[in-house]
């Protein structure tokens, strides 16, 4: 059967309400044969977590649809070397959350669940969150696909395989050579250390079931132009059979308030006019409300409806009023400053124990008067970036690198690599947070640069794009970016291209009771918080000097938590203590502290 793949798109909370509560879990063993795991460090999340509660959120947040199954939980695992265990899904077998805790390259999962009766008649998609790195599905002896990638949603129709009534049984057969083959795997090494960190195999984000009828949207592209005032949206849609051609209409709401509306045949761009727009920013993040319908072209009574989101801002470059090459946010020069943010767990490794877990990070990074961030090397599951959208958070959304640290005779898959970097463009590209694609980080893994830029261009011109964040610039893309420790220093702008600091700072300062282990490092050692507190104010003084005085559009400090060895974070890595004061931090972001 044909892979689907989920190019998602984009609600408001209020639509979520009712999506939250998803239909009764079905565990494939009872909730006692699990425990976590005893790991090195915990966060004040996990225990909040165990087989009845395992991330039960609506984990699609821009396309919405009211009936849906968690598969979520305990799952049976055979381990390559034979052995059985129980494993709480979506946590990979390598953390602690998982119950399992041990790192193997092949695992096979199973569990069963039942089809709900109210959903006969319908079709029925199982979509994966992501599966560390490939994944070969069956359901009920049948197989419905192989799917290669760690960081791509994927799915599959499994109305032809499913049993008439009763148990259906399904297994995942998993494969991760993690940095022994050439795949795309941002930080992950099985010998961690210094600045690479435990890998990830398996199932890592939400699985789960949805019934739709037979003609149904797949996927939605929403394009705010703030220039013309309006929206624009590409409805993707299936035809049932004999539904002929497909209309869809779309429907704006700001609040209660129906605002615009647009119909037309599905393969058309429909525009809806956005009457007075209230400009999506991180200081007001404004989200509109987004009704999408699709249906045959005799308006079949079994038309398919979605809920969605999304926000009006603009990203470009422009010219300040001294004729330097700058960052343009809705018009205006913004000095975007922000953390490097990793998105490892010390419990759940690259998945959050909770969405109140996953949402903090964003809090904390706005409280500590950030107005940006760089998701570094790792592609999130679609509720972190609901939250940035929800929240206001500009992002910097990094292409997992296939590392150079890889032995150098290990060749790198290049063709895989484009595969999955131009799935993560096309499955996020509706999230107003996400400003700018980085295609490298330095030179891990650097191929072909000019090439992918302008891939990355031609499928998403509303936003900017980093050829190469640090090293190795190829003298393509929107900035020149430069890395610095602990620095800052600043690139020269260019007439086309502004001029960023995608790495400094890294001042070091483990927190005995809150470390990973007792060996740990950091760029630049400090003493104390009150130390830690009083260097970063004079890098980020330093660095709003270069903002006026060298035409610096932006600062990404390294890094927001602590990762397992390394202890460069403002805040420890069970996210318990802040490392810094606060408000003389935020105060710093924003430029408000004291000057160098």
């Amino acid at each position: 059967m044909k892979a689907r793949r989920n190019k998602q798109t984009t609600c408001d909370l209020k639509f979520l309400i009712a999506a939250m509560f998803s239909l009764p879990l079905m565990l494939p063993a009872a909730a006692a044969d699990w425990q976590p795991a005893a790991g090195p460090l915990k966060t004040r999340w996990a225990k909040d977590v165990s087989p009845e509660h395992a991330l039960p959120e609506y984990p699609r947040p821009q396309m919405v649809r009211k009936d849906w199954q968690n598969l979520n939980g305990l799952w049976d695992l055979k381990l390559g070397d034979g052995t059985e265990a129980k494993i709480l899904v979506p946590f990979a077998v390598e953390s602690a959350l998982s119950g399992v805790m041990k790192h193997v390259d092949r695992l096979t999962y199973r569990r069963s669940f039942e089809i709900p009766k109210a959903w006969s008649g319908q079709q029925v998609i199982l979509h994966f969150g992501a599966v560390d790195w490939e994944a070969k599905v069956t359901l009920n002896g049948k197989e419905l696909g192989v799917h290669r990638g760690g960081y791509d949603a994927f799915s599959y129709d499994i109305t032809g395989a499913l049993k008439n009534d009763g148990v259906q049984e399904i297994a995942v057969e998993v494969f991760d050579p993690t940095d022994l083959g050439g795949q795309a795997r941002g930080k992950q090494k099985l010998k961690p250390g210094s600045i690479m960190y435990t890998p990830t195999t398996g199932i890592w984000q939400t699985v789960w079931l949805e019934p739709v009828v037979p003609t149904h949207i797949e996927s939605l592209r929403i394009v705010p132009d703030v220039d013309q005032g309006c929206v624009r949206i590409k409805v993707a849609a299936v035809a049932g059979k004999d539904d002929g051609n497909l209309l869809a209409s779309v429907e704006v709401y700001d609040g209660p308030t129906k605002i615009g509306s647009a119909n037309g045949p599905a393969s058309d761009e429909l525009v809806v006019k956005i009457p007075n727009v209230k400009l999506w920013s991180p200081e007001t993040p404004f989200l509109y409300d987004l009704k999408v319908t699709a249906s045959g072209q005799r308006l079949s009574p079994q038309a398919d409806s979605v809920t969605s989101y999304f926000g009006m801002r603009k990203i470009a470059l422009g010219k300040d009023d001294k004729g330097v090459t700058r960052m343009m946010f809705n018009g205006k020069p913004v000095f975007q400053v922000g953390p490097l943010d990793q998105g490892f767990w010390p419990d759940g490794i690259y998945t959050a124990p909770t969405d109140e877990a996953l949402r903090f990070d964003i809090t904390e990074t706005k409280r500590l008067g950030f107005n940006t961030t760089r998701k570094h090397v790792k592609v999130e599951p679609d509720r972190w970036y609901y939250w940035c959208d929800k929240l206001g958070l500009l992002v910097w959304q990094d292409m997992p690198c296939a590392n150079s640290y890889t032995d150098k005779h290990q060749p790198l898959d290049n063709p895989q690599f484009k595969s999955e970097l131009v799935n993560m463009v096309t499955s996020h590209w509706n999230h107003p947070a996400i400003i700018m694609w980085v295609v490298f980080n330095e030179n891990q893994g650097q191929h072909d640069t000019e090439e992918l830029v302008a891939a990355v261009k031609g499928l998403d011109p509303s936003r900017l794009v980093n050829n190469a964040s640090g090293n190795d610039d190829k003298n393509c893309g929107d900035v020149i970016d430069k890395h610095s420790y602990p620095g800052p220093d600043s690139p020269k702008p260019e007439a086309n291209r502004a001029a960023v600091l995608g790495e400094f700072g890294g001042l070091g300062l483990p927190v005995d009771g809150h470390t990973w282990s007792k060996k740990t490092w950091g760029y630049q050692g400090t003493k104390s918080i009150d130390d830690l507190t009083s260097g970063y104010e004079k890098l980020l003084a330093k660095a709003w000097e270069l903002n006026v005085q060298a035409g610096l559009s932006a600062v990404i400090y390294t890094q927001l938590t602590d990762v397992e060895t390394e202890c460069n974070g403002l805040l420890t890595y069970d996210r318990e203590l802040n490392k810094v004061l606060a408000e003389r931090a935020a105060a710093a972001n924003t430029g408000k502290g004291t000057k160098p």
